[in-house]
């Protein structure tokens, strides 16, 4: 594990916390200052007015999201996985973000994995103090094998977070690829491939990142899953094709994409499923193109993976529907 040198940890906080006072995540709103005077309906405008700054702070980091994507997605065409590491609100919409993948694209839990300080018990309730100590940070990365085919994204809204660093130095030591997300201009390098940075500004409760920064943050992670999954053929159109069909409501969306792809009734996409060991990929190319479970399994590993690609080096007519607009007719 990488040696941390002379500092402690205490002389690192106190250096940090001395221009926390600076940081854009600690000051005060003026359009806040009397909500303590307000009524519900103002409370909500003036919370409502202060949300729609998120998307546009954002939108001004979309280059540097599309950076940390191709990194994402490179890694994971080697066989790497993509840790998220946070504390407090930050590592809880980490853990939130690879929790939510494996039902949705039907990933490996190994593939995303969210890391927050304090470990499980801070999932539910605040360690605050488990944030402090740079060297924790670094040991868990450590822990979890972390090589040069994977991806530690640090998220620390302030910027400054120890634990955070600690394991972003760590993973950069070892080879990974490295991504960080705060909310603020930094005060201090950060050792980070590629870095995220929407502004959005004070709180309406001053330093309560878990409102404007929590919602940036969780934006960010929500594009950069969904757009490394796309990526990968894990949605046709816009189609999660890839879904774990593990309790009744996916069941059901399960067999209503393929109604929408192949256009039978609910009974027969069921069964036709259930033809192809549950996977809708294999059941869409069994049917568009007319093959065995097993040829449509070669298929898609020949196109990596991908339905669309598979459907046209087997040479399907456009006929049919189509994910991209859901007419008949449209290109499949």
């Amino acid at each position: 594990m990488r040696d941390f040198g002379d500092r402690t940890d205490a002389e690192r906080r106190v250096r940090d916390m001395s221009s926390m006072g600076d940081l854009a995540t600690e000051q005060r709103n003026p359009r806040s200052s009397g909500i303590d005077t307000m009524d519900a309906l103002q409370l909500v405008d003036l919370i409502n007015a202060e949300d729609r700054l998120v998307a546009e702070a954002v939108s001004q980091q979309r280059a540097r999201i599309a950076a940390a994507i191709d990194v994402v997605v490179e890694r994971f065409r080697r066989g790497g996985r993509l840790f998220y590491v946070g504390a407090g609100t930050s590592g809880r919409l980490g853990v939130l973000d690879a929790a939510e993948c494996p039902p949705t694209f039907g990933t490996d839990p190994q593939m995303v994995q969210g890391i927050i300080a304090g470990g499980y018990d801070a999932l539910v309730r605040a360690q605050e103090g488990a944030e402090d100590v740079e060297a924790d940070g670094a040991r868990a990365v450590a822990e979890r094998g972390v090589g040069a085919d994977d991806v530690v994204m640090g998220i620390a809204t302030s910027g400054v977070t120890p634990y955070v660093l600690g394991a972003l130095g760590e993973a950069g030591g070892l080879g990974a690829g490295t991504i960080f997300l705060c909310c603020t201009d930094l005060p201090n390098e950060v050792p980070a491939d590629v870095i995220i940075a929407p502004i959005v500004g004070p709180e309406v409760v001053t330093g309560s990142t878990r409102m404007k920064a929590g919602t940036a943050t969780k934006l960010v992670l929500n594009t950069i899953t969904t757009s490394a999954m796309v990526r990968l053929g894990k949605t046709y159109g816009n189609l999660m094709v890839d879904l774990q069909a593990t309790c009744d409501k996916l069941r059901d969306r399960a067999c209503r994409i393929l109604i929408e792809t192949i256009g039978v009734g609910y009974d027969e996409a069921a069964k036709v499923i259930g033809e192809a060991g549950g996977s809708l990929k294999v059941a869409i190319v069994m049917r568009r193109a007319d093959m065995s479970r097993p040829e449509a399994e070669r298929a898609l590993g020949e196109a990596g993976g991908f339905v669309r690609e598979a459907l046209r080096r087997a040479g399907v007519s456009p006929a049919g529907r189509s994910p991209a607009d859901g007419r008949a007719g449209a290109e499949g």
